[in-house]
């Protein structure tokens, strides 16, 4: 049996060619609507407004994620550096951590770009502004985000929606072609733990994936011990029925050594274990911060 990180590997390539085969109504209305305050703060602060408008794709969910809907926070910015204003409390790497709200969605895009202007993220302004892959993985290589793909992440969105148009100052809405239906490729189902399980994509949703795979979202989202307010994290095993107590008998006796960006819940998704199983066989509770290189049994 191939392990679940090779599946993930070797279904990379594919998904790719989805992303730029189609566009997702949602991510393009998205864009439609922002794409301005993109370019606004690109004039004002120097930051390409690609960079912008994808980190916001992907941080909010195209404006659908809790932060974005209920603390007008298209970033995912957390309370620091000394802010005084108000915030929401949501788990992330941590359990209830605090995160900052805004008045509107544009004071979120300005904060965004005050909150690029410290002195950590001060290499990315000797790069060029049109060079979007660069900064892309100049905000990785900065700490932006833990993510190991974020940086691959950002550009595979702006490639896809042609967000480099943005640079120049302008953006030609997307047009689809007349009397010709979207092709929409429906996920590949694959086995991880003998579990049933397809790789979300981006834009995907619990109710897109519902309708497609005839399991109900309520039972997506318990399957995938979730809440239906966190939308498929892109690049992530989703199960169609409820995880097991192990990882398969071909971990008997392997440990999982920690990455950057992995969480225990990253894990128990890789390898289809229920969390509160992984806790338990590695004699944890829900206080257990993971660190990079600690090992972790699976079975």
């Amino acid at each position: 049996m191939i392990r679940p990180k090779y599946i993930l590997l070797a279904l990379a390539t594919f998904i790719s060619s989805i992303l730029h085969a189609q566009r997702n109504s949602v991510y393009q209305e998205y864009i439609d609507t922002y794409s301005d305050m993109a370019v606004e703060q690109m004039r004002q602060h120097k930051i390409p407004a690609s960079i912008t408008m994808a980190q916001a794709l992907l941080e909010s969910g195209a404006g659908r994620s809790y932060l974005a809907t209920n603390a007008n926070n298209h970033f995912g910015i957390k309370v620091s550096g000394g802010w005084t204003g108000p915030y929401v409390r949501r788990d992330d790497d941590r359990k209830n951590e605090k995160f900052r709200k805004y008045r509107n969605v544009k004071e979120s895009y300005e904060d965004h770009s005050l909150f690029l202007k410290q002195p950590r993220y001060s290499r990315l302004f000797s790069l060029r502004q049109d060079d979007y892959k660069a900064w892309a993985r100049g905000l990785k290589a900065c700490g932006y985000a833990t993510l190991p793909t974020y940086a691959d992440r950002l550009i595979t969105i702006i490639e896809t929606y042609e967000l480099h148009q943005l640079d120049k100052g302008k953006y030609s809405k997307y047009k689809p072609q007349k009397k010709q239906e979207p092709v929409i490729i429906p996920h590949d189902i694959i086995t991880v733990n003998g579990l049933r399980c397809l790789v979300a994509r981006p834009g995907d949703t619990w109710e897109s994936l519902a309708k497609e795979t005839k399991v109900s979202r309520r039972s997506l989202v318990r399957y995938n011990e979730t809440s239906k307010d966190v939308a498929p994290e892109p690049g992530m095993n989703i199960f169609l029925e409820k995880k097991a107590k192990k990882a398969a008998k071909e971990y008997k006796g392997y440990w999982h050594k920690i990455k950057s960006g992995e969480s225990l819940y990253s894990i128990s998704q890789l390898y289809g274990i229920r969390i509160e199983s992984l806790y338990k066989m590695n004699y944890k509770d829900d206080s257990y911060v993971p660190v990079v290189g600690d090992l972790l049994k699976v079975r």
